[in-house]
């Protein structure tokens, strides 16, 4: 696909979606309801915190990108909607998977079915896969199957603005929480610390070796 996104532009054109499927009497969102639309901490994996900075900097590049313009119907307050329908030809059915991979990442049918109801009435999970099946078989497709983890019995589906997600969990390592992943770090620090010392004292110690033979040449 020839449009890439970050994860912040990803939070917020699936949080634009979103919002239109399921309280489009609020739709187009104001900045300050966008940017509490990418916070929330219901249906959002993983959790974000972004100031309207980070919305306004992923709004202008979306924008750029012909996804996301700035509402006519604004009025006094700027009011921003998505450009997903018109520039992909999305039906609301497959507006609701994409946008349910984009605010939560890889999903498997049965996840994007339960998941997906607010947004849309999937009828079964015949239906999921039938969506997920034209999106795949597009000229360009808009999403792709992971492989299959190791001990589960489904894949997982990605959306593709972003690129297939890296995930040690796709190998079968659990991802290190937080606080570990801080330890790591430390340990990486401190080591790299120790071996910096190490190479001083032994620069150190040729030195003197150096400034031994020196001193000889005068006894």
């Amino acid at each position: 696909m020839e449009i890439t996104l970050n994860d912040t532009e990803v939070r917020v054109l699936g949080s634009l979606i979103e919002k239109e499927l399921t309280t489009p009497e609020y739709y187009p969102l104001s900045l300050n309801s966008l940017t509490n639309a990418c916070n929330q901490k219901s249906n959002r994996d993983p959790a974000m915190s972004l100031a309207e900075e980070d919305v306004v900097r992923a709004l202008d590049s979306l924008r750029f990108k012909q996804m996301v313009v700035l509402s006519a119907d604004g009025g006094r307050v700027s009011k921003y909607r998505h450009l997903m329908a018109e520039k992909f030809g999305l039906m609301p059915a497959e507006q609701a998977v994409i946008c349910e991979l984009l605010v939560r990442g890889p999903q498997t049918v049965g996840e994007l079915r339960t998941r997906g109801e607010r947004m849309y009435p999937f009828g079964d999970i015949a239906a999921v896969e039938e969506v997920l099946q034209e999106l795949m078989v597009r000229e360009t497709p808009l999403i792709a199957l992971m492989p299959r983890q190791p001990g589960r019995k489904e894949g997982r589906y990605a959306q593709l603005f972003s690129g297939i997600p890296e995930n040690n969990e796709e190998c079968g390592e659990a991802r290190p929480e937080p606080a570990r992943q801080r330890v790591m770090a430390e340990n990486e620090r401190i080591a790299k610390l120790e071996a910096d010392v190490a190479s001083l004292h032994e620069e150190v110690a040729v030195l003197r070796c150096l400034m031994e033979e020196f001193k000889k040449q005068f006894e």
